[in-house]
């Protein structure tokens, strides 16, 4: 498996059509040490791959770091639960944030959390999905009733965080709505996915999934041009495992579509910044926002929407870079 590594504009090759550039790629297999390669030298269907801009998500371009933020309508969500139960609260807030996706969700899917029912959760999150129309909203659900009932009222993605694992009837629903999908990986039981997760090779592993995932959806009607793969940081997986993810995130551009980290406040910052509050950790997620759209990431789910894209626009600005 090739994948870039990112060097400074103006040399090399865009990556992903955007704003990292690479001239060369490490070669990562499963039955050998890691090597550098020259770009020059791979075949041209792998160098389109990870050259070839990539498709708008919902009509929003994916030549910038975007940001999605965070809406939870839930009870109980790990760092945020029962902050936006309030109709008018919430979609007030979600206007406040100045992100370019709002992620409305009505189920909490952290470590331990149990499955809503679909009633349940189409009640949560429809009045403030119809309460933000004309915003482009994205809605945070497994199951394929709440998909329809959103993209009805106005939502333009679905985001499902089993990755079409989790409603046998998601990926129809998702083809006929003609709604953009988010695929994200998770060995997924919000209730067991951190029993012990593990993995022969944490990377391809989780590459392979995806890909086969995107070649899933293809296959039930969802143009590539409407998908984006989310490697699940923090969803059945240690500690290291996040790492490695990380530190490999130019990888998964081999999968030729637009690419989304969600990292914000999570577990893994909490140890590494030494903050056991979750709320008290945008720096931490700011740190690792930066990393990835260096590694050429379009898309960043976070809490604090505001925030992140002011240091987004810091870092652009320094970068030489304008919308």
């Amino acid at each position: 498996m090739a994948y870039a590594e990112p060097i400074p504009a103006p040399e090399g090759l865009p990556l992903a059509g955007g704003w990292a550039r690479f001239a060369h790629v490490r070669l990562h297999r499963r039955d050998g040490p890691s090597e550098i390669a020259s770009a020059a030298d791979l075949p041209d269907a792998v160098l389109r791959r990870l050259t070839d801009p990539r498709p708008p998500v919902a009509g929003i371009a994916s030549d910038a770091p975007r940001v999605m933020g965070i809406l939870n309508v839930t009870p109980d969500s790990f760092s945020d639960g029962g902050r936006h139960a309030d109709i008018d609260e919430a979609a007030a807030h979600a206007r406040a944030m100045r992100a370019d996706l709002i992620d409305v969700g009505g189920e909490s899917t952290r470590p331990g959390a149990a499955e809503v029912p679909i009633e349940e959760e189409i009640a949560r999150v429809l009045p403030t999905v119809e309460a933000l129309r004309g915003v482009a909203v994205s809605i945070d659900t497994r199951k394929a009733a709440v998909a329809r009932a959103a993209v009805a009222a106005g939502a333009r993605v679905v985001n499902d965080v089993s990755g079409l694992t989790f409603d046998p009837a998601m990926a129809a629903t998702v083809a006929e709505t003609g709604a953009h999908l988010i695929l994200m990986h998770g060995p997924f039981d919000p209730a067991t996915m951190q029993d012990a997760p593990d993995y022969a090779d944490v990377v391809l592993d989780v590459y392979d999934w995806l890909e086969a995932r995107i070649a899933h959806a293809e296959a039930a009607g969802i143009p590539r041009a409407r998908i984006v793969a989310d490697p699940g940081i923090g969803f059945g997986k240690t500690h290291d495992h996040n790492l490695a993810l990380l530190r490999a995130l130019p990888l998964f551009h081999g999968l030729g579509v637009p690419l989304m980290l969600g990292v914000s406040r999570k577990g893994l910052i909490g140890r590494m910044g030494r903050e056991p509050q979750a709320d008290r950790r945008m720096p931490g997620t700011l740190a690792l926002t930066l990393h990835a759209v260096a590694q050429g990431v379009q898309w960043h789910r976070v809490h604090d929407a505001a925030e992140i894209a002011q240091g987004l626009a810091c870092w652009r600005a320094v970068q030489g870079q304008t919308e």
